[in-house]
């Protein structure tokens, strides 16, 4: 029987190689919670092992986080040490690799008063906006994975000890991204040529729209006119291909920014910045979001759709069948790198240039001509169910079953 510090070796070394698939001489920077050190050590040394040559730790820590928002001056939330996002920036302008490790803590500021959070987050995304750019139109190769802490694992079983829903939680990662198999790397590759055939079939079929039906949703999404639907891995402009997010089970592409028409009810919880939106639906006419109602939330809601004109446009538009390994876990993860892998959902927010023809070399009057949404945010939320329908709809206004019952037709 294999140990967890074997299965942790090979969780490290699929994301360096797999997932990061970092090069020769090159820089790595790894962006984490010092909850996770132990960890990031292990990554350092793989990052080495693989030809990194260097390794930066960008550390940060929730409740230094969640006392600087609890008694900060409200100017002090408005600056940001702008070293931090231009050393960000300067290291993707030189082609470093970016590695996030995301562990939320849904609970962490559901005490702070959300504007606050507010006008912190977007003091954030506003210095960091070109640093981010970097990782939207995949000039850089990075990568999203997660760790369990005890205060996310607390959210997921909270009926456990702390050892044992830790231990728990790691059980259901290792799994989920296929840690578990004989060769993580072989089962990573045919797991990403079925997606990629997903992908190639709706990049052929040319849908004008796609139409959500679903308890609390009905729901028209125009797709921009040059959209691709793209899955599993990019390659970067240096011809680096990686795998943003592990796990990942979504084939996605971008839509029209003014062409979402409807009602949509999300399916699971979304954790955002610190809290929880729970129960929330949102409609939209021509692309914007004209009411939002939350059952858990309200404030955290109406601040996010706030946070600038494109928050309240969609920017992604996922099809995760109901039958993915993360939705026959029957877990909540409170987590959206898992929880949007369990089911379809659509992004508030920024768009990503890669999903339309010639995106990433388009000026941003070119973007927006084509369907692009500009905005701070980019927030994934889930829709899908057992219960989702969905048609693609032709040019012509006729439509096929792409969805029955939540699964693929």
């Amino acid at each position: 029987m294999e140990t967890f510090e074997y299965y942790l070796d090979k969780y490290a070394e699929l994301a360096v190689r797999v997932g990061l698939n970092v090069q020769k001489d090159q820089t790595v920077v790894i962006m984490t919670p010092i909850a996770c050190a132990d960890f990031v050590r292990m990554l350092t040394k793989k990052a080495y092992d693989a030809g990194a040559k260097d390794v930066v730790i960008d550390w940060d820590d929730d409740e230094v986080k969640a006392l600087r928002l609890k008694h900060a001056p409200e100017s002090a939330l408005r600056e940001y040490p702008m070293w931090r996002a231009n050393g960000l920036e300067e290291m993707a302008k030189e082609g470093a690799a970016f590695l996030q490790i995301y562990a939320p803590n849904s609970d962490l500021l559901k005490d702070v008063d959300p504007e606050r959070v507010a006008i912190s987050s977007k003091t954030t995304a506003t210095a960091r906006e070109g640093f981010l750019k970097y990782l939207r139109s995949n000039q850089v190769n990075w990568l999203m994975v997660s760790f369990p802490t005890a205060e996310w694992s607390a959210k997921v079983f909270p009926e456990l000890g702390e050892t044992e829903r830790i231990h728990k939680l790691w059980e259901q990662i290792f799994k989920l991204t296929r840690v578990d198999k004989a060769d993580p790397v072989d089962a990573w590759k045919q797991h990403i040529e079925t997606l990629t055939t997903k992908q190639n079939v709706l990049n052929d079929k040319r849908y004008k729209q796609l139409h959500f039906q679903g308890p609390g949703t009905d729901l028209y999404i125009e797709l921009a006119p040059k959209h691709l639907w793209v899955a599993a891995g990019s390659t970067t402009d240096r011809g680096i291909y990686f795998v943003p997010n592990i796990p990942t089970e979504e084939v996605f592409t971008m839509p029209g920014r003014n062409g979402t028409n409807g009602t949509v009810r999300s399916t699971l919880p979304l954790s955002y910045q610190g809290s929880l939106i729970e129960g929330f639906s949102l409609t939209f006419e021509h692309g914007k979001v004209v009411e939002a109602t939350a059952e858990v939330g309200q404030e955290v809601l109406n601040k996010m759709l706030d946070m600038d004109e494109g928050a309240r446009y969609l920017g992604e538009v996922a099809l995760v069948p109901h039958d993915s390994p993360i939705s026959q876990s029957g877990l909540i993860y409170y987590n959206t790198l898992f929880d949007e892998n369990a089911s379809c959902h659509v992004a508030l927010g920024n768009s990503y240039p890669f999903t339309i023809e010639g995106g990433t070399t388009m000026t941003p009057e070119e973007l927006a001509a084509n369907g692009y949404n500009k905005s701070l945010i980019h927030v994934d939320f889930m829709i899908g169910s057992a219960d989702m329908d969905i048609d693609g709809v032709y040019e012509d206004g006729t439509r096929e079953p792409l969805f029955r019952k939540g699964t693929w037709v």
